[in-house]
């Protein structure tokens, strides 16, 4: 039933997407990427919060498992600059 609802809201959609009007206006080779960078600048911050968020979102059905306790990652140390000065 939300299926059917879903589908039926997207073609309907679609369809008033579809209808071309004619539109008096003049758009610049700019526009294009313009538009291109503001949807690669809208799925990186999807991304980033998804990342945010991932441990989280996998915790909670490991903590319900494993009594109370969240697996976290190990963190290696970072390695440190060995001046060599003669």
């Amino acid at each position: 039933m939300i299926v059917s609802r879903t589908l039926r809201i997207a073609l309907v959609l679609v369809a008033c997407l579809a209808i071309a009007s004619p539109a008096h206006a003049y758009l610049d080779p700019g526009t294009g990427s313009m538009l291109i960078s503001a949807v690669l600048g809208v799925a990186a911050a999807l991304a980033l919060a998804v990342k945010m968020f991932w441990y989280r979102l996998i915790g909670l059905p490991r903590q319900e498992a494993g009594g109370g306790q969240v697996a976290r990652p190990t963190r290696r140390p970072l390695a440190r600059r060995v001046s060599r000065r003669s």
